[in-house]
């Protein structure tokens, strides 16, 4: 096994401060902690930087790699508020709150699904803190859709979205989180995901909550990201003069990207799924590698 798989990962908690609310963003930190950070990962939505591990750590060796915990997951202590909340810009603003702690040269720019978009949102309004951006299979809908949902009286309709519905139903609660990796092992969203990252999911996706365990990311919290989607990730990427990479899934994409653009180039990953960083680790890594080198 890579030697950087059995180096665990520093810890930090980075404080958070803007109009969203204060409190600490928590992070995890591979790699020599003596060089400049070369690479800041964002994980998707309801997960955590800590199911991206085994992606992450084999890059240790020759990278420093930061992956915080968004507002709302893992073990970050940042308020969620979900009335009237619109958009992800909340994710936006402590990613650049994050982006400037670091100290050093710009910093590649990369997330999957949710932390991709949010990424790219944070890169257009900061973009002399990113040297380029990468993002797996980023949620991005059509542009009629974007500026649909933009509009005040339209919002609505992402209360129906089967997403939101089904975050919704989603069980919150196990008596241990032995329980909670048997519940998931082979079953919707998670079905292939190799047991160790499936393991580290579970590790930080629940907190200890009296006798048992319970969802880091709420279910309402998980749902309102879905229906949140005020925010324009087709401005952004107008705005951002940085070389973007978007790699997007062969089968049920939330990318509405289709071809290369000034700037962004677009590679659908052959025969993979929205989850295929999980299920096709090395293709992510690669492009994670290249972007930061």
């Amino acid at each position: 096994m890579d030697a950087a798989l059995l180096m665990p990962p520093r810890r930090m908690m980075v404080p958070i401060r803007n109009r969203w609310g204060a409190g600490e963003m928590a992070v995890m930190d591979f790699g020599d902690p003596k060089r400049p950070v070369d690479l800041v990962f964002v994980h998707g939505n309801g997960l955590n930087a800590a199911t991206y591990r085994s992606l992450l750590a084999p890059l240790s060796s020759s990278l420093r790699v930061m992956a915080p915990d968004l507002r709302g997951h893992g073990l970050s202590r940042l308020p969620t508020q979900i009335q009237g909340r619109r958009g992800w810009g909340d994710y936006r603003d402590d990613l650049i709150a994050l982006l400037e702690t670091l100290e050093g040269p710009p910093v590649a720019l990369a997330g999957h699904s949710m932390g991709g978009t949010s990424a790219l949102l944070a890169a257009a309004a900061r973009p002399a803190r990113v040297s380029r951006l990468v993002m797996l299979d980023p949620v991005i809908l059509s542009r009629p859709m974007t500026i649909a949902l933009g509009l005040p009286l339209l919002r609505h309709m992402t209360r129906g979205m089967p997403l939101v519905k089904a975050a919704l139903r989603r069980r919150d609660r196990f008596d241990d989180r032995k329980q909670a990796l048997d519940a998931y092992r082979g079953r919707g969203a998670f079905k292939g995901w190799p047991d160790m990252m499936l393991a580290d999911y579970v590790s930080e996706g629940f907190l200890d909550a009296g006798a048992g365990v319970s969802l880091a990311c709420t279910p309402v919290w998980e749902a309102s990201n879905f229906s949140s989607q005020g925010h324009d990730p087709w401005a952004a990427l107008k705005r951002l003069e940085r070389p973007v990479t978007v790699l997007k899934a062969e089968h049920g994409s939330t990318c509405s990207l289709s071809q290369d653009r000034p700037g962004v180039t677009v590679r659908t990953i052959p025969g993979g799924n929205h989850f295929f960083p999980m299920l096709k680790p090395d293709v992510a890594r690669d492009a994670l590698f290249d972007a930061a080198v």
